[in-house]
């Protein structure tokens, strides 16, 4: 049976299947509360693993979830990413890791996390417009600072893995991938010869309808939902797999967290196999 923990970078433990704090809403009060309440009800369910990141509303999202759980409980991860800025001509997003931008945003991040090193930070996107070794080696010299621990990419390529590797340590990815969304099944593969968590964004399986239906009847099959099927494949997929759904609602996180104790049959899971979309 597949371990329910992973220790990220050899030695940072945590639960395998995680929370996206992307949906929970900042405002208006009324929504705000809701969103406290959902941060609260997952670590409250034995979430260890929380994802985040400044483009989610400019630091909002961060500041959302030291106003719910800060002091942190022990052995919880808050892991959040940098380099998407409103820099734009018109003040609108864009890919932007260059050294002072990422040193700005590590430093604000601080400040709204209430800590002082973030854990694990990651690389939102790879800024084509800056070079590599000038993003990355920000990045070192944060954690040879003390502000950072570990470090990780999002949205990188079996390649992009591998030059950013000769520049530093990474211990994560985060790609988007589900059951059938496997383009970046290499970068999995990848991850798992070295060892480096593999967080999917949208870990949720979406296709086409007969996919979908034949999903829903693997859950029909086990009284379970579509949604819990989709996480425990994944969960099954490889042992580097750390799902990170996300929700703003309450239901929806407990539904998301019961498929950590849901097993597939081999049968099942071959059935589900053969739905999965080839790179």
């Amino acid at each position: 049976m597949a371990s329910d923990t992973f220790r990220i970078g050899g030695d940072l433990e945590v639960g395998r299947l995680g929370f996206g704090a992307m949906h929970l809403p900042n405002e208006p009060a009324a929504d705000r509360e809701a969103a406290l309440a959902v941060a609260r009800r997952a670590v409250e369910l034995g979430v260890t693993l929380i994802d985040t990141a400044h483009l989610y509303g400019g630091g909002a999202n961060e500041e959302l979830l030291a106003e719910a759980l800060h002091p942190y409980p022990a052995g919880l991860l808050v892991t959040t990413k940098v380099g998407v800025a409103r820099t734009g001509p018109g003040g609108e997003w864009r890919l932007d890791a260059r050294p002072a931008v990422l040193r700005d945003q590590v430093d604000r991040a601080l400040r709204r996390l209430r800590v002082e090193r973030i854990e694990l930070l990651q690389l939102h996107r790879i800024d084509p417009e800056t070079p590599l070794a000038d993003q990355l080696g920000t990045l070192r010299e944060l954690q040879s600072e003390g502000k950072v621990g570990r470090l990780g990419l999002s949205e990188v390529t079996v390649a992009e893995l591998g030059r950013a590797r000769e520049i530093v340590d990474v211990v994560s990815v985060q790609n988007r991938y589900n059951l059938l969304d496997r383009e970046h099944e290499p970068v999995l593969e990848a991850c798992a010869a070295a060892g480096i968590a593999f967080l999917p964004w949208r870990p949720v399986a979406a296709g086409a309808s007969g996919a979908r239906a034949e999903i829903a009847a693997v859950a029909a099959e086990l009284g379970v939902t579509p949604t819990q099927v989709s996480l425990a494949w994944l969960l099954g997929h490889s042992p580097v797999v750390l799902p990170i759904p996300g929700t703003a609602r309450i239901e929806h996180l407990e539904e998301n967290l019961a498929a950590a104790r849901l097993a597939l049959t081999p049968a099942h899971r071959a059935r589900l196999d053969r739905l999965a979309e080839q790179p």
